[in-house]
């Protein structure tokens, strides 16, 4: 046995790191093996579950919080295991870029050839009909004496890992509408109607905002931001992974995810500040962005909105259960994560004939954000019901595959997923909010001033109603999710949306609303300032 094939042998398969191609693309040819890359290495921590068990169900006074410095001194990667990973990346001539101990990732940069060698895989090019990519089948291998450290290796296929989840208005194709039902609202308008708390200044508060391509015009915002009479936010870019504010004149592209984020969170929480961070749309990308925001000791966000995602049978297992250690760590130091839940109905845009719920959203750390058909005025709301506007018009929603059903949805009556075997799981979404473009958001984004629905715009209203419950309570609320759920019906803090399903059409079986948490806007949407009275009683009582 040759020296290659000894070494080899001594390697062992990481669970659930296994890929597949890409549906529709083909293999057009070898990666060049001089080609640089970089990859992250997940290694294990201290967890954070004993943590978080003393916390109880409702973890948002601040005295139950980490700080990130107390973070890092007790659930930290180890110095040793950091200290091996780095000598096996430089007995197989790879570079540390970066090393996060606080999340316990180590970036390592080589050649692919290196890469290749490393981790056992074959790199190769693939032709989709839409991108091009660097991609590989089955599973990543490391070293037996790297196997109780190791946790993941993501990187090594750059694939476009997750989609935007908002939707522009197009007059010519909604559905037979009477002409009053179409109506559109600013962001004030729409926090107006969930009445969230008024002058309410958010200078303190920062919004982590994730965004894996597209980019905005300062002045452009500016504009927006002056003619809503709105304060000016301060926005910081934070570059990932080489990944920067690139704006590309098309709004309905990633720039339109982009500025509808920052335009939402901006104007319903006046004065507060936003850190966008930018990162490539590949799993280690996604990862190393989420990472950096809930541990960022500048920025110091309370609370993040994504508003990206795909559905769970598109990720990795060791993808997943990296971003939901990632979502725990900012339970304990009292981020709260806002998810948006997806915009293609139950299926979530599979045609397998099954019904899928997106990831992130589907973490239970995360606070997955559904959508509904607002129609209202002023601060009141006329009706409001799911939205579903077809198969690939509405709202995300059912239960995990992945994920078991918390402790806390025990009580919501969550029904067996429509598949078949009914397997119960984590149900989504826990709330709601306006998504129907035909009742959209008024933006401005590369010049247009344009209409936008979609759970995107959902993610980032939560995001900003969390930033004022910050304010006024005067410590970060973190993970809520438990919290909403414990809430009395009576306190009004939500408003149970009775009506509309989320029927994807390819499927068997649909999700239905009803009184109570539902798989399609959860346990509803907000009353802001109902919501902020309940937790102050809460939290007076506990």
């Amino acid at each position: 046995m040759n020296k290659d094939n000894q070494e080899q042998s001594r390697y062992v398969q990481i669970p659930g790191s296994e890929r597949s191609l890409v549906p529709h693309s083909r293999k057009s040819g070898p990666v060049h093996p001089e080609e640089e890359m970089s990859v992250t290495v997940l290694v294990r921590r201290p967890s954070v579950d004993g943590f978080l068990e003393k916390t109880g169900t409702i973890p948002f006074t601040s005295s139950r919080h980490l700080s990130r410095e107390e973070f890092v001194a007790a659930h930290g990667a180890n110095h040793e295991d950091i200290k091996k990973v780095e000598e096996f990346a430089q007995s197989h001539r790879l570079s540390v870029k970066e090393v996060n101990a606080a999340a316990g990732t180590i970036m390592l940069t080589g050649s692919a050839a290196a890469f290749s060698k490393a981790f056992g895989v074959e790199l190769a090019m693939y032709e989709h009909p839409d991108f091009i990519y660097r991609g590989r089948t089955g599973h990543v291998t490391i070293p037996q004496e790297l196997v109780d450290i190791v946790d993941g290796v993501l990187g090594l296929d750059n694939r476009p890992q997750l989609r935007p989840h908002f939707q522009i208005f197009e007059e010519n194709v909604e559905p037979l509408r009477t002409a009053t039902a179409r109506k559109s609202y600013t962001p004030p308008q729409i926090a107006s109607l969930y009445n969230f708390p008024q002058n309410v200044n958010c200078s303190e508060q920062c919004i982590g905002i994730i965004e894996l391509g597209g980019g905005y015009d300062p002045a452009e915002l500016q504009n927006y931001f002056s003619s809503l009479g709105v304060p000016q936010t301060m926005i910081t870019d934070v570059s990932i992974n080489g990944a920067t504010n690139q704006p590309t004149g098309d709004p309905g592209g990633a720039d339109g995810e982009v500025v509808l984020d920052i335009e939402v969170a901006g104007a319903v929480a006046p004065g507060v500040k936003i850190a966008v961070y930018f990162a490539p749309n590949t799993d280690a990308g996604f990862l190393n962005a989420i990472t950096t925001a809930i541990h960022d000791t500048q920025n110091k966000p309370s609370v993040l909105s994504i508003s990206w995602g795909a559905p769970e049978n598109q990720w990795t297992t060791q993808a997943m259960i990296a971003m939901d250690r990632a979502f725990q760590d900012a339970a304990a130091v009292g981020v709260t994560i806002c998810s948006a839940a997806g915009d293609r109905g139950s299926a979530d845009g599979v045609n397998d004939g099954l019904v899928h719920v997106d990831f992130p959203s589907s973490s239970p750390y995360a606070l997955a954000c559904g959508g509904t058909r607002l129609e209202g005025s002023g601060r009141r709301i006329i009706r409001e019901a799911v939205w579903n506007e077809g198969p690939d018009s509405s709202t995300g929603g059912g239960i995990s595959d992945v994920f078991d059903l918390p402790a806390w949805q025990t009580a919501a009556n969550v029904p067996p997923s429509a598949n078949p075997g009914g397997r119960i799981g984590r149900g989504i979404p826990d709330v709601a909010g306006d998504a129907d473009p035909a009742t959209g958001y008024q933006v401005l984004v590369d010049g247009q001033h344009t209409v936008i629905g979609g759970t995107s715009a959902v993610a980032p209203l939560w995001a900003g109603l969390i930033a004022l419950i910050n304010q006024q309570l005067g410590h970060s609320i973190g993970f809520i999710t438990p919290t909403l759920y414990h809430l009395s019906t009576r306190s009004g803090a939500l408003h149970d949306i009775k009506v509309g399903n989320n029927d994807s059409g390819s499927v068997q079986g649909a999700y239905e609303a009803r009184p109570g948490w539902d798989p399609c806007t959860g346990l509803g949407s907000p009353n802001g300032i109902n919501l902020v009275t309940a937790l102050h009683s809460l939290l007076s009582t506990s």
